[in-house]
């Protein structure tokens, strides 16, 4: 398997700047040099198993993100994942009310459809 490392480094530079995140603030997170994370984005170093999952954890992204570019974790797409992640506390009951509504519904719709 050949991996793409810049490839990678794009993905990681593409969520970094989706995130606001200035290089730099980026590397003194994953307590690495600036000049290491600059290497690892731009493809010309291949971060360490520890560096990679402290950047995904640290970008909120799957490892199958960096790694594949796929950026569902079981097929939720990223963005509806990420605004979850950016909800507060108290928005977390009325949420999962409205999932338990969805989820209801299509159960009735799946049963009228396929129950004699």
């Amino acid at each position: 398997m050949d991996i793409q490392y810049t490839i990678i480094g794009n993905r990681i530079k593409l969520r970094r700047k989706e995130l606001h995140l200035k290089q730099g603030e980026l590397a003194e997170k994953l307590n690495i040099s600036n000049n290491h994370m600059s290497s690892i984005e731009n493809g010309r170093e291949h971060p360490s198993l520890e560096v990679l999952l402290s950047i995904c954890e640290t970008l909120k992204v799957t490892p199958d993100y960096l790694l594949m570019g796929c950026m569902h974790a079981n097929d939720i797409p990223q963005d509806i994942t990420d605004g979850l992640r950016l909800c507060r506390e108290e928005d977390l009951p009325f949420i999962k009310t409205m999932i338990e509504f969805l989820i209801e519904r299509n159960q009735k719709n799946w049963n009228e459809n396929n129950c004699p």
